[in-house]
């Protein structure tokens, strides 16, 4: 294991000014930071907080990187089985951790971030839902300041685990219950957010369907949002013989603009959220376990902080059809 003299030498000043800039103290120049900083990065040092935290069997601090959806009203409960899961399992594993959201970090720098956290006495990062455009976290992943584990996006270093279902298979099971059980050929596929990794898998899942059953495949991108998966459902809905949604929200909004223009078309979705089974329709959908896939993160970052290499840990999905017997207390 790398010591603080390494680090010292490495950067060559003194030991107390590495001690001083892991514990953030005042009058110490950008340059002297940075050259510690780097040397800290490039040995991968681990300060003695975390050994001191692993031998009395106490975990360094977690902090749980979410990002709130804000293009509905309706309640997120897909974040609120994250953090469930993720707080219930860390008090079984002793582990401290704090929820930060996205927008306590916008417009920071990778460096800004990272100084942040260090702070913060955070040493394990779980980040949820992070997109192609979040590039200070694809920074500090790659950095490996931290030990990491990414929840619905393809990392894995030796610091990085990822936590997440088959997204391609998932997609490509739900939409080929859904063909074969209404004879349908004609797919309205409405897709997730263009910058999203789930998206892109899920897309593949979709388009592996269409060619071995030979379907015509026709796609949009409703960005997870349940208004414009109604519009698109308006204007293209009734040359489908059936429309794949790739969220429940988004599903929920297809078949409403179906009944509104007074069309029957079979709607499946992708989530198993509640709300699905309050729609009087029972639409097939992709049920995750969004408290069990966080409770896996956890167990991660813990297996990460231990001393254990990353890796990728794929999650049961199950094809279910909510009804509302089934959901009420």
């Amino acid at each position: 294991m790398v010591t603080i003299k390494e680090v010292a030498d490495y950067a060559s000043v003194a030991i107390s000014t590495v001690s001083k800039v892991l514990n953030n103290y005042p009058n110490i120049s950008e340059d002297t930071k940075e050259k510690v900083r780097k040397a800290i990065d490039e040995l991968h040092y681990v300060p003695n907080t975390i050994a001191a935290a692993l031998s009395s069997k106490r975990f360094a601090r977690v902090a749980l990187i979410v990002n709130l959806n804000t293009q509905t009203q309706a309640i997120d409960e897909i974040t609120m089985q994250y953090l469930s899961g993720a707080m219930n399992k860390a008090m079984e594993k002793n582990v401290e951790v704090v929820t930060i959201f996205y927008s306590m970090l916008e417009g920071m720098t990778e460096d800004e971030v990272i100084r942040y956290f260090q702070s913060q006495s955070i040493f394990g990062i779980v980040i949820y839902g992070m997109s192609k455009d979040d590039k200070v976290f694809h920074n500090i992943l790659k950095r490996e300041v931290f030990k990491n584990v990414v929840v619905d996006a393809p990392f894995i270093s030796e610091n990085t685990s990822s936590v997440w279902v088959d997204n391609k298979k998932a997609q490509y099971d739900v939409a080929k219950r859904a063909v074969l059980d209404d004879n349908c050929k004609r797919i309205l596929y409405i897709a997730g957010k263009r910058n999203g990794y789930v998206t892109d898998y899920r897309l593949e899942g979709i388009q592996e369907l269409a060619e071995e059953k030979e379907l015509d495949l026709k796609i949009h991108y409703g960005e997870f949002s349940e208004l414009e998966a109604r519009n698109i459902t308006l204007k293209y809905g009734k040359e489908a013989d059936l429309i794949v949604c790739a969220s429940d929200l988004m599903a929920i909004g297809a078949m409403n603009a179906c009944i509104d223009i007074d069309i029957f078309r079979p709607v499946c979705g992708f989530d198993g959220i509640t709300l699905m089974g309050y729609v009087g329709k029972q639409m097939l959908t992709v049920r995750q376990d969004f408290y069990a896939v966080s409770q896996a993160a956890i167990e991660e970052i813990c297996l990460l902080l231990s001393g254990e290499k990353g890796r990728s840990r794929i999650m049961e999905h199950k094809l279910v059809k909510l009804y509302y017997k089934d959901i009420i207390c």
